[in-house]
């Protein structure tokens, strides 16, 4: 810059060196041109600006203090220069000052601006990806992209930050150099070349000072640093060595403090750790070829110090008259006398601050100050509390509920305006929230804003809610051992004009099942906390083993024998279902949501069954009341049902739960109308535990879930519970190893059949030889047929730990359990109807004269079905693994799932009959029956041989199967 007073180009750069070093000065200090001297009282023209490309000119124009028409002033255009400079958008300014055409001073700002990043490329990058460096420079703000301008000072800190990426992956000799590439006229290409060094792994792990605890347990404390193995074991610990991270080594040391102080040694100090590189060789069986890599081994000084029992826990600072020290005092589950346990008192702490928290004081801050009794060893912690202000609830506000009530809302909070503010409360009532299934999952630390007063101690909570779609019309389906293979649609309205009403239709057609239903739910009857719902129905279902599983009609496991020992049948089931329930608000309410209710059904069901055996099952038992001499136990089975129920959920979704836990329990009477009597009482309980590593933590995504189920069905009055309401295990809603309801015990029927008399040639006996028309001679034989009928008592328990590989896909390990069985023998008695069309026939063909059978007689069946010895107290249970898949049409998980059956049935069970067997003895034997000549003697053999086989069971050992169904 020159003036007329003698400010040359060469004074203000030396002026500027000693305000922006020397760096701007040679930015800046480019000899310029001679100009003509200007008079001082000149004004200033526009601007002008040479040298920009990107930036605008106005832009440029408008960072300046000089304006048109002003008069020049030095100490302005240096004001100039520093806000073009700072901007740091160019890496040469300069100024110039000259005469203008019409006789005013001209401003002329010489700029070279700065290149921007045309690409940026990382060669020799293994360890990790390329996202993972793009996400380690961004959390770094290390500011390089592409299209970003180029600085060399961001360059060197991206290389910086690139280092200890690698680093933490084990790789602390990594270099990283950066090649600049420069491509007219002003950009330039980024290459970082990158030599990542040998993998270094974690060698030694030693410690100096532990005489107390041993280095083992001391080592497993250290969860980044540890060696991956079997835990526990003696010489499988060490089997892996992890990585080395330099970064963690630190949080691992904190670890092995804590360990010595969960054990009593409060004033434990562990040292600096000392580590060590090494070179080690070894040989990889995968290539066959010698390895080479370093190892860092580690050493920390232990000063163990002594040990400590809790001698007590004293609160001051607090309101006594709204708090109880004993109160207090049970938040700690560390006793007086025990060793003091550091964790356990880090989980009471916490525990106090909630328990404040839940009467309003927030911002309580509890302060522990530990005494010592040197003599006894003994530790006292006295916590000072700081209660702050009670707070109370200013406003609650929703956003994003655009069809949703604020009604309907508030009604699931337990929390109002002007009460106190209650954390817990404010916790529970999002959990509400989550099971209603209107909005997407809310989260109480991400979906809800506390604002806090402390002037006025208040406090105003904002939910953010994100409604799911209230109307669903969609197609679903699926294959399973209950429905089989099934398509169909349904439409349901889960929030019916924003009151929560919930309004649904559903029609499925398949090979087992066909469903229409409809139903309506009220949640909030008259505005009460009573729900009312109504469901009409109309159903159909096969419960036919050798259509289950399969789209081609045969099932997987079962052989054609096997099959005709189950009871098959077909019912086709009308009703009405009208139930009402309401919360118990103050009942467990800091740790979930309690209902109490009531359903009431009717319902009408026809029995078309598979085989004889199934008819003799229905035709035998005494499940129906009313009956006289004659009837059809298959047809107008009139079921009027109460059931009563009870239930408490925490469970954080209603679709894949993630954490909490629920219990059910009811009790089914029918017996009030209908013609069948019975008594059901039926319990089961959920347990979710969201886990990270080998510990419960509410950050964890996999999820371990847990079932228990009992339930038991017994008639009274005089008469049993019908087949369909007994228990018949199996299949992937309850025992995934297992085909469909046929992991239940057995039972002998008596049964009628009519054997053909046959000649030792073959030939059957005629009765007429000279009238075919009049058929063959046949033999009535009282025979046991072994049936599964189900059994009285179930009890079903399950474990499934579940790893979310993307979205909407998961791993699960499970272990099922079953146990089906009959606990009451008078609970397979036979009706009186079915004792007489079993006892009151005659049995055999003793004499056959004259196309006539005489010599019959009468068999005694005892009113009571004997379970089959070995087949009822079986337990059952499969271990697997399985990948599902929910399907966005169907919206239900497709499975494919590997069962080992680790516990099943086995056995062989010789026949058994109604009479003796001892061809020795002739009067009242099975040979007796049979006329005592060739074809009676042949017809025997052939009847014994045919009737007194022993029955073969054999459960699979293993399943492999598709799916679409859920297990719980």
């Amino acid at each position: 810059m020159r003036n007329a007073a003698g400010l040359t180009a060469t004074v203000l750069p030396l002026l500027l060196a000693g305000l922006f070093g020397p760096e701007r000065l040679q930015a800046q200090a480019s000899p310029a041109p001679a100009a003509a001297p200007v008079a001082a009282s000149a004004p200033l023209c526009a601007p002008q600006v040479i040298g920009n490309r990107r930036i605008p000119k106005e832009s440029v124009i408008a960072r300046l203090f000089s304006h048109q028409g002003d008069q020049y002033d030095p100490a302005t255009v240096e004001r100039d220069f520093n806000q073009l400079w700072n901007t740091g958008y160019f890496e040469d300014v300069r100024i110039e000052r000259s005469e203008g055409a019409t006789g005013c001073t001209q401003l002329i700002v010489y700029v070279r601006e700065k290149p921007t990043i045309g690409e940026i490329n990382y060669k020799g990058l293994n360890a990790v990806t390329v996202s993972d460096a793009l996400e380690r420079l961004k959390k770094a703000k290390v500011g390089i992209s592409v299209e970003s301008q180029y600085d060399p000072t961001r360059i060197k800190r991206a290389e910086v930050v690139l280092r200890g990426l690698l680093a933490e992956h084990g790789h602390q000799f990594a270099t990283v150099t950066t090649e600049v590439k420069t491509i007219p006229p002003a950009r330039v290409n980024l290459t970082f070349i990158i030599k990542e060094g040998p993998t270094v792994k974690v060698g030694k792990i030693d410690f100096d000072g532990n005489h107390s605890i041993s280095s083992r347990t001391l080592r497993s404390a250290m969860k980044n640093s540890k060696p991956l193995g079997i835990p526990h074991s003696i010489i499988l610990e060490n089997l892996f060595a992890r990585t080395f991270d330099a970064t963690k080594l630190d949080e691992d040391t904190e670890r092995v403090h804590y360990a010595y102080r969960d054990r009593g040694y409060f004033k434990m100090q562990p040292g600096e750790p000392a580590t060590q590189v090494r070179d080690v060789t070894g040989f990889n069986p995968f290539t066959l070829h010698p390895t080479h890599g370093k190892r860092i081994d580690i050493r920390i000084p232990i000063e163990e110090r002594d040990r400590y029992k809790l001698g007590g826990i004293n609160f001051t600072g607090y309101d006594k008259t709204r708090f109880q020290a004993a109160a207090l005092r049970a938040q700690f589950a560390n006793k007086d006398g025990e060793w003091f346990n550091a964790s356990q008192f880090g989980k009471g702490l916490e525990a106090l601050r909630k328990a404040f928290g839940s009467d309003g004081w927030i911002n309580m801050v509890p302060t522990p100050v530990p005494r010592f009794d040197e003599a006894k060893k003994l530790i006292y912690l006295d916590i000072d509390i700081d209660q702050g202000k009670q707070f109370f609830v200013s406003r609650i506000e929703f956003t994003g509920n655009t069809i949703t009530r604020d009604r309907v809302i508030r009604r699931e909070l337990l929390l109002e305006e002007g009460q106190k503010y209650n954390n817990q409360l404010w916790e529970l009532s999002i959990l509400r929230l989550n099971q209603l299934n209107y909005f997407e999952t809310l989260k109480a630390d991400q979906d809800s804003e506390t604002r806090t007063n402390t002037d006025e101690g208040t406090v105003d909570l904002l939910l953010k809610l994100k409604e799911k779609g209230k109307n669903s019309i969609g197609l679903n389906g699926g294959l399973s051992g209950l429905s089989g293979s099934f398509i169909g649609l349904n439409y349901e309205t889960n929030n019916f004009l924003g009151l929560g009403e919930t309004l649904s239709v559903i029609a499925n057609l398949g090979n087992l099942s066909r469903n229409l239903t409809f139903g309506f739910t009220e949640p909030y009857f008259r505005n009460k906390p009573v729900s009312l719902g109504i469901q009409v129905y109309a159903q159909k279902y096969d419960f036919n083993q050798a259509k289950s599983y399969s789209t081609t009609g045969a099932s997987q496991n079962l052989s054609n024998a096997q099959q005709s020992l189950l009871t098959n049948y077909n019912t086709s089931t009308t009703g009405v279902t009208l139930s009402v329930s309401s919360p118990l608000r103050h009942l467990f309410r800091n740790k979930g949501v309690t209902r109490v209710g009531a359903s009431y059904a009717i319902t009408r069901q026809n029995i078309s069954t598979f085989n004889d055996n199934t008819r003799n099952v229905f035709e035998t038992l005494a499940f129906r009341s009313g009956l006289q001499s004659s009837g059809n136990q298959l047809n107008g089975i009139l079921t009027s049902v109460l059931t009563p129920n009870f239930s408490f959920s925490s469970v954080d979704r209603a679709v894949g739960p993630h954490s909490g836990r629920d219990f059910n329990a009811a009790l089914q009477i029918a017996g009030a109308g209908g013609n069948v009597k019975y008594i059901s009482p039926q319990i089961s309980f959920r347990q979710f535990y969201p886990i990270k590593g080998l510990h419960i933590t509410r950050e964890g995504h996999n999820v371990l879930g847990m079932r228990a189920q009992v339930a038991h069905v017994e008639g009274f009055g005089g008469e049993v519970a019908p087949p369909f309401n007994r228990f018949y295990s199996g299949g992937e809603q309850e025992l995934r190893g297992f085909d469909i309801r046929t992991a239940s015990p057995y039972t002998f029927i008596p049964n009628r059949v009519n054997f053909n008399l046959t000649n030792p040639d073959g030939s059957t006996v005629p009765r007429d030889p000279s009238n075919a028309a009049l058929g063959n001679v046949q033999i009535p034989l009282p025979i046991y047929r072994l049936v599964q009928v189900g059994g009285d008592t179930s009890i079903t328990g399950n474990i499934q730990y579940t790893i979310p590989i993307v979205s909407q896909v998961n791993f699960s390990f499970f272990t099922d359990f079953n146990m089906t069985f009959n606990a009451r023998e008078s609970q397979l008695r036979q009706s009186p109807l079915g004792q007489s069309q079993i006892t009151s026939p005659l049995y055999g063909c003793p004499v056959f004269t004259n196309g006539a059978c005489s010599g019959g007689q009468q068999v005694s069946f005892p009113f009571l079905l004997k379970t089959v010895g070995g087949t009822n107290f079986v337990p059952r249970m499969s271990n697997g693994a399985e990948i599902s898949v929910l399907l966005p049409i169907v919206n239900a998980p497709f499975r494919i799932f590997y069962a080992y059956n680790s516990l099943r049935l086995y056995e062989t069970v010789p026949q058994q009959f109604a009479v003796q067997t001892d061809p020795k003895n002739p009067n009242n034997t099975f040979r007796s029956f049979f006329p005592n000549t060739g074809a009676g003697a042949y017809t025997y053999a052939q009847a014994l041989q045919l009737y007194g086989a022993n029955y073969i069971l054999r459960e699979p050992r293993k399943t492999f199967r598709l799916s679409v169904s859920t297990t719980f």
